[in-house]
């Protein structure tokens, strides 16, 4: 049972930060430049949790690997994006992409603890099997 609710948990919360990034993205300055990032940061915020999605539906440990890679990476490129856009002095939308860069961080870290479990289980695996 607290598993399920450990997979919820972060099903909710790389949901919430896609539409956090999204609600930031319509309120900054669309310029020649800031367009560029805007595209980039909005595709990197919903892959995130696009594939943690499909990293639920598991259909396999190969695939759940390469998902839960693709999350980590997607939350990297999120945070260049978010330092990236042009705030143009706005203290409140800094404030937010502050907390989002702090957020993008975090999930980062999460997905890698996670690549971690797998591979250490696919090895022990490996082990087991010799």
């Amino acid at each position: 049972m607290e598993e399920q609710k450990k997979i919820y948990d972060l099903l909710e919360r790389t949901e919430k930060f896609s539409l956090r990034v999204r609600d930031l993205c319509l309120n900054l300055k669309k310029d020649v430049i800031n367009s560029e990032y805007i595209r980039q940061l909005v595709r990197a915020a919903g892959s995130v949790a696009a594939n943690y999605i499909e990293a639920n539906e598991n259909l396999g440990d190969g695939d759940l690997k390469y998902r839960i890679k693709v999350c980590r990476k997607e939350s990297k490129e999120c945070k260049l994006w978010l330092k990236h856009v042009l705030i143009n002095g706005n203290t409140v939308l800094e404030k937010e992409r502050q907390e989002l860069i702090q957020e993008a961080f975090e999930l980062e870290n999460i997905f890698g603890a996670i690549l971690k479990k797998l591979i250490l289980k696919d090895e022990l695996k490996m082990k087991s099997k010799q």
